[in-house]
């Protein structure tokens, strides 16, 4: 490959970055944050860093537009901003992604019914789909970080209302709730029947990070509170395991194995 050659490539790259001066320090500014950042950043996170009058939604939009057609993007994850492998590039790194643990039948209908119906508390979660949540379910959701305590509904027994949380957009590649699947998109991956009755609607999920009116905020005291709701309400449940694969359970009528149990079935 000749030096005129290498030298061309050169300049094309270094036009399409931000220059070193005036407005393009405020792009490379942003771009530095955002790349070392850990996690998504939001707009006032990143306005801490230029001056008042800087219109930094305008910035990252022009560096959103820079890294378009590049190896990573940035994107949006909620309110917040990241950098992500481009989609077409993504099965270049799945070799090297942690395989982590699938979640139960049980989890995955109560996150998209907290998906879809937020902010819905658990009594809802449980009409809807027919049976009682377990505590290890929702524990599970939580722990991943997918699913967040939102408030606490007005209504008698004030119970708690959870949402998804930024992260559970992240994991999903989707910007906002909004952009989960409708009812066409359900149909067309085989995900619901053909045969659903005429007047079935999927509902509309909504994007609302503050609480609504028919919602309190949640005090100092509720998370010891939940806790001991979880442990009353369990007795209850269906024991659906822990949220994650393998929901296996000991019927009532069943007595646990000890550890003498497995000698004697060795010896019969």
């Amino acid at each position: 490959m000749s030096d005129n050659h290498n030298n061309q490539i050169h300049e094309n790259n270094v036009t399409a970055l931000p220059d070193a001066s005036g407005h393009g320090v405020k792009l490379r500014i942003l771009e530095a944050l955002l790349f070392a950042s850990t996690e998504p950043l939001s707009i006032n996170m990143l306005s801490e860093h230029l001056d008042d009058d800087d219109d930094v939604q305008l910035l990252v939009g022009e560096l959103q537009a820079l890294y378009a057609a590049r190896g990573v993007n940035l994107v949006q994850v909620g309110s917040k901003w990241a950098f992500r492998t481009a989609p077409d590039l993504g099965y270049l790194l799945e070799r090297h992604g942690i395989e982590q643990r699938r979640l139960s039948k049980a989890a995955l209908e109560t996150l998209a019914i907290i998906a879809y119906h937020q902010p819905v508390t658990r009594g809802e979660i449980e009409e809807i789909r027919g049976v009682a949540i377990s505590k290890g379910t929702l524990d599970v959701l939580i722990e991943c970080e997918w699913v967040r305590l939102r408030g606490r509904r007005r209504a008698p027994g004030r119970p708690i209302t959870y949402g998804t949380t930024d992260g559970f957009l992240d994991h999903f590649g989707i910007a906002t709730v909004r952009d989960l699947p409708g009812l066409k998109e359900l149909k067309s991956a085989g995900l619901l029947s053909g045969n659903l009755p005429p007047d079935f609607e999927a509902p509309d999920p909504r994007d609302v990070a503050g609480l609504m009116d028919d919602e309190d905020p949640l005090e100092d005291e509720d998370g010891e509170e939940v806790a001991d709701l979880f442990d009353e309400e369990d007795d209850d449940s269906d024991a659906e395991g822990d949220g994650m694969n393998g929901d296996d359970h000991t019927p009532d009528d069943q007595d646990p194995l000890d550890d003498d149990d497995d000698r004697d079935i060795v010896d019969g």
